[in-house]
Order: structure tokens, then C-alpha cells, then sequence
């Protein structure tokens, strides 16, 4: 098995302090590095411990040898693109999910071209309630629509229990939804080549 913390973790943007004190009971930093390097063994215990820290499912925390994952190679700035010192583990956005009280992630496919959406997106959003609707604020956002459609566009306004979102289309008028069940917001486009 190979042990995927320091790549979670990265990719969450923590340090090794962070991730120990966020354990439950907090821990060191030193132990963090010994569990990510393989110096100490990686327990059911440990696993269930750093996952709950980093807010994914414990299982994600290592995989099989047998399955190859991606890796990133390079990043790209703007003085173009560089290797990095050694690839690592790219983390799916599944794994990245959350698992500890945030809603699961929903993916909203794109059929046709719509402002900046291209035929092939895959939208990828996080559920919020809509008294928190105020950090989806000049976000762009899905709200269910009574007899189950929808509105997706860019959350602009919200008063009492209306919310008023610009869809992407050039043109298209400022939607208004009263008292929607949910707001889910935009937070990663995966795009086809």
C-alpha cells in the first residue's frame, strides 16, 4: 500500500503542524512526518485520526502499488512551464471531498458552449445551505427551481429568501429564485483537452 498523506495534505494546503494540530487528540508535527515517510506504521487508528484532520474518507489516505495514479510533472507560471523537483500525486477531486460534515460534492455536466463553459466541462460544486449563501457571493452557484429544474449562473444579490444569480449567457436577464432548498457553489472546473 502506498501511504497518500503528504499529497492530501499539500493539496489541502496544511503543513505538517497544522495537520497535527488539527488531530483529535492534537499530535506533533515529527509524528506526522514519521506516519507520511513510513518511519511509523500507518494504524487503522492513525488513519481514522488524519482523515477526520484532513476531512476526507480514511481509505483515500493510501491505495493499492497495483493501481498507478496521476501525477503532476510541471507547473506552469508565467514564465512558462517548469518540472517540479520530483512528480507527485495528483488528488481527485473525490478524494479531496470531504467526509466530516460538509455536504458531498455534485458535478453539473456542460452540454453546449455558455459564456465561459465549453461542451465537455464538468462543473464541480459544494452544496450550502442558503443562510450561508453570503461567501457564494460573486460565485457562480446551481439553486434548484420548484418542479425540478434549475438555475446556474453567478450569485449576485440575495434578500430575504430571494436569490438573484446572471447566468453566463451573453445577454440572458438576472434570474430570481424565492426560498430555495439549497445554493451549491462552484469550486473546481475539470476541462477536456
Amino acid at each position: 500500500m502506498i501511504n497518500r498523506i503528504r499529497d492530501i495534505r499539500k493539496a489541502k494546503g496544511l503543513t505538517l503542524a497544522e495537520l497535527a494540530e488539527a488531530c483529535d487528540p492534537p499530535t506533533t508535527a515529527q509524528t506526522i512526518g514519521r506516519l507520511e515517510t513510513g518511519m511509523r506504521n500507518l494504524s487503522i487508528k492513525w488513519m481514522d485520526r488524519i482523515g477526520a484532520a484532513l476531512g476526507v474518507d480514511p481509505e483515500s489516505l493510501v491505495r493499492s502499488e497495483d493501481s498507478p495514479q496521476p501525477q503532476i510533472v510541471a507547473q506552469l507560471s508565467g514564465a512558462g512551464a517548469e518540472a517540479l523537483d520530483s512528480p507527485r500525486e495528483a488528488v481527485l477531486p473525490t478524494d479531496l471531498a470531504s467526509q466530516s460534515g460538509e455536504s458531498p460534492l455534485m458535478v453539473m455536466n456542460v452540454q453546449e458552449s455558455t459564456g465561459e463553459f465549453r461542451p465537455g466541462d464538468l462543473v464541480w460544486l459544494r452544496q450550502l445551505n442558503p443562510e450561508d449563501a453570503g461567501e457564494a457571493i460573486n460565485r457562480d452557484c446551481l439553486v434548484p427551481r420548484p418542479g425540478g429544474r434549475f438555475t446556474f449562473g453567478r450569485l449576485i444579490d440575495r434578500r430575504g429568501t430571494l436569490v438573484g444569480l446572471l447566468p453566463p449567457g451573453a445577454g440572458q436577464k438576472q434570474q430570481v429564485v424565492d426560498n430555495p432548498l439549497w445554493i451549491a457553489v462552484a469550486v473546481m472546473l475539470v476541462r477536456p483537452l
